[in-house]
């Protein structure tokens, strides 16, 4: 029986009984019953929590599992195609979760096909949990979990340069599309969507994203790693299973090869309102520096680092704009990428960032 489907109706007690022990999480027990429900908030994936009932008892029987499919809208599973965040998910867990320190879901299942993107993944249920919010931001504390947890993804392959040749990079390569080209016709839509919603000062930042880009992207003087490139709040997990883990992070779809310091300038461009950054930014990068420094990171001064951070705060205005364009057009999804891009904004005007990137 192939395990692989792109439909969670399908998903039935045979097929889970085998997942399961293919996964070597139940040996003796059969699953006899399960019920499913959306979970989350995703945008271009569809995530469903599978209640299971077993047909006796079994020490380490999950009660439930957390299944991640391709979206049921057709333009986000489009846009989930086109740009290989269905690859780079499942890659994550497959090959890359076990290399590096930040906590995540353990993977049970992780398939895809690659010449159609259909994918299957499932997922060690991580409830009971504090989800994070986008639109609720959150308490400085979290934040300061946040830097440890991306101080734990970034330092275990900084500078690895065998990251260049995995596999699922090659393929998003293959099939990226340059962003440069198509990127004055993401804004003009954008700023038709949203012209007289969002402030003029960020429109003026948005415009002058092209010219900025092709030295932001060809730029390879901060050391390389891998990068969530969409770590949030909404992808966040906190106080996992009862606090037996401070945070857990989901949503792998953006994985790439790039600074570390663009998951932590982007976390709190969005997570924090401008004026709690502005009070704690400094201090929260310093924390992330020396938890890298902590973890065995050695050609990264405390300077340097700083100077990343105020530079590399386009990543979140790119993400705002881009991503509004990207997935069906919801209220939820208005609020949130008008929230991430006015965010990204004030960050880079507070730090001229743009001044990086000029000649």
């Amino acid at each position: 029986m192939n395990l692989l489907t792109a439909d969670p109706s399908r998903i039935d007690p045979e097929w889970m009984t085998r997942a399961l022990r293919e996964a070597g999480v139940i040996d003796q027990v059969r699953v006899v019953d399960l019920a499913c429900k959306p979970v989350g908030n995703g945008l271009v994936g569809d995530s469903y929590r599978f209640r299971l009932t077993y047909d006796g008892d079994e020490p380490n029987a999950p009660l439930s599992v957390v299944g991640k499919f391709p979206a049921a809208d057709p333009d986000s599973r489009r846009s989930g195609s086109a740009h290989t965040l269905y690859v780079r998910e499942v890659a994550f867990y497959r090959e890359l979760a076990a290399t590096v320190a930040i906590h995540t879901p353990r993977p049970i299942l992780a398939e895809i096909d690659p010449a159609t993107d259909d994918f299957t993944l499932i997922l060690e249920d991580l409830a009971p949990a504090r989800a994070g919010d986008q639109l609720a931001g959150c308490v400085i504390a979290d934040c300061l979990t946040a830097m440890t947890e991306a101080a734990a993804l970034h330092a275990p392959r900084w500078n690895d340069p065998s990251l260049d040749a995995v596999q699922c990079f090659a393929v998003a390569a293959s099939r990226r599309r340059d962003l440069r080209a198509v990127l004055p016709g993401i804004i003009g839509h954008y700023k038709e969507r949203y012209r007289g919603v969002i402030e003029p000062e960020f429109l003026d930042l948005i415009d002058r994203l092209p010219d900025a880009l092709l030295r932001y992207q060809s730029d390879r003087s901060t050391p390389r790693t891998l990068q969530h490139a969409d770590f949030r709040l909404d992808n966040m997990l906190f106080d996992v299973r009862g606090n037996t883990h401070p945070m857990a992070t989901l949503d792998w779809q953006t994985l790439t090869v790039g600074p570390g310091i663009v998951d932590v300038a982007y976390f709190l461009s969005a997570g924090i309102d401008p004026i709690e950054r502005r009070l704690h930014e400094a201090d929260l990068v310093r924390f992330y520096h020396s938890e890298l420094i902590r973890r065995g990171v050695r050609d990264y001064d405390w300077d340097r680092c700083w100077r990343d951070y105020r530079r590399y705060t386009l990543h979140g205005i790119m993400m705002g704009v881009v991503s509004a364009l990207s997935v069906q057009r919801s209220e939820r999804g208005d609020a949130l990428f008008l929230k991430m891009t006015r965010g990204a904004c004030a960050q880079a005007l507070d730090h001229n960032s743009f001044s990086y990137w000029q000649d």
